[in-house]
């Protein structure tokens, strides 16, 4: 999604997200998106751990239970920070979570990522279209 068009989606109070790719090990696997939102007076950026429970017929990251079921904020995604600004938001998505600015889609598109993700094996170095998968920074945030 170009600039513009993702900053003026969260002006609109759309959120926008990243597919970041596998997490865990082979025999526990879990994915991991970021997610930036409007909140009422700032943007907000949430680290989302999820099980890797999906199929080639179901692609509904947000229905996948946490990856750490005891940790109830988890449910919810790991607040990351937030900031006053959209640019700020992505910023802070990137440097907490290693996000890439041109790999932002609009809401709920991160599925259809993570179907391609799916259907091409989980490869757990790269992602179907080529780019390597970020590292997560080690990074102590809040938590939502």
């Amino acid at each position: 999604m170009a600039e513009s068009f993702l900053l003026g989606a969260l002006r609109r109070g759309r959120s926008v997200e990243q597919f970041l790719g596998p997490c865990g090990s082979a025999g526990r696997p879990g994915v991991r998106y970021v997610e930036v939102r409007a909140a009422k007076t700032s943007f907000e950026v949430y680290l989302h751990t999820v099980e890797d429970a999906g199929s080639e017929g179901f692609f509904d990251l947000g229905e996948f239970p946490p990856f750490d079921p005891d940790d109830e904020a988890g449910e919810f995604g790991r607040l990351l920070g937030m900031a006053e600004d959209p640019l700020a938001a992505l910023i802070v998505a990137e440097q907490c979570a290693g996000a890439g600015r041109g790999r932002w889609v609009n809401e709920g598109i991160v599925q259809d990522e993570y179907g391609d993700f799916v259907r091409a094996g989980r490869p757990s170095d790269a992602s179907p279209g080529g780019w390597l998968w970020p590292e997560m920074p080690d990074v102590t945030g809040p938590r939502a």
